[in-house]
């Protein structure tokens, strides 16, 4: 049995793995077997259907995501300027960028209540939500500014996967961020 559960595991982190490369979980299941190395009656057999494939490697990114962007992660003192900014790189290196598609492929389930999945996509978005709070308030005691930050993020991600282009982005978020720091500054 031991031996089943690693092999799941593995059978699982291919399906993940298939899903990232593509950067969409509507792979048909034709092409996620092909793509992991067992046959679409083994994927069902083992998993019981896309749907419970589909759950469980979108918790498995979850997980993942959840790993990848943790505040202690960033040494004490850091300031929310350069956690953003390290963010946006790890964001938008060339490995990344699968997951970024499948994120958005899941956002985009999030808002289609009529598609398979849509209440697992926008529990996925919710919880992302609520992580990347969590997070930049660790280096923000404001709230506002930091759900600001977050939507000018993902704004910047969708126009970095549309252009390809990563130094827009930084630089807007250095500028929203200097601006920020330079108001707060002049409160003082």
């Amino acid at each position: 049995m031991r031996f089943m559960d690693s092999n799941l595991e593995g059978i699982l982190e291919r399906c993940l793995a298939a899903f990232v490369a593509a950067g969409t979980l509507d792979l048909s299941l034709d092409k996620l077997a092909g793509a992991v190395g067992v046959s679409k009656r083994m994927l069902i057999h083992y998993f019981g259907g896309r749907a419970a494939i589909e759950e469980l490697a979108t918790a498995r990114l979850e997980d993942r995501l959840r790993a990848q962007f943790r505040a202690d992660a960033f040494p004490p003192g850091t300031s929310l300027a350069d956690v953003v900014s390290v963010l946006w790189e790890r964001t938008t290196r060339n490995e990344s960028r699968g997951v970024l598609l499948l994120v958005m492929d899941l956002n985009r389930r999030s808002w289609n209540s009529s598609q398979a999945g849509s209440e697992r996509a926008r529990a996925f978005y919710l919880e992302q939500q609520r992580l990347w709070v969590e997070l930049l308030r660790e280096f923000s005691p404001d709230r506002e500014l930091v759900e600001s930050v977050l939507q000018l993020f993902q704004g910047l991600v969708l126009a970095f996967l549309v252009s390809g282009d990563a130094d827009r982005g930084r630089k807007a978020l250095e500028r929203y961020l200097s601006i920020v720091e330079r108001h707060d500054r002049a409160e003082i």
